[in-house]
């Protein structure tokens, strides 16, 4: 069982960070959903940022554009999760540098993919 922070978990039932919160939870992780409002998402435990989390982490996985990764990008650094996975539409490359100079690993995949392929 991982720590995993879904950092931009929706509210929204159609949205696919909702469904992450939920599938990562259906695998026996712990999710936190990390969002601008910090509620608890579909049983999961809300966070409005990733230094919030009071446990170490050992994934985050991101559905927030570019523009708004900036100051996440210090907040991951300082957490130190062993990997931290892009999904389609939130990639940037001054992200992943950031995060692959501070050591950490960098994934470019859909975490509904991963789950669903034993990949995860």
């Amino acid at each position: 069982m991982e720590t995993v922070a879904v950092i931009g978990a929706s509210e929204n039932s159609n949205r696919v960070s909702h469904l992450a919160c939920q599938l990562l939870r259906d695998y026996g992780h712990k999710v936190y959903a990390v969002s601008l409002h910090g509620r608890d998402i579909s049983g999961t435990i809300g966070r409005l940022k990733v230094t919030d989390i009071p446990e170490p982490l050992d994934t985050a996985t991101i559905y927030v554009g570019p523009a708004r990764q900036p100051q996440l990008m210090d907040e991951l650094i300082e957490v130190n999760p062993r990997r931290v996975i892009f999904n389609p539409g939130s990639e940037s490359e001054q992200s992943e540098r950031q995060l692959k100079t501070a050591g950490i690993e960098v994934v470019l995949a859909c975490t509904l993919v991963l789950l669903n392929t034993d990949q995860f």
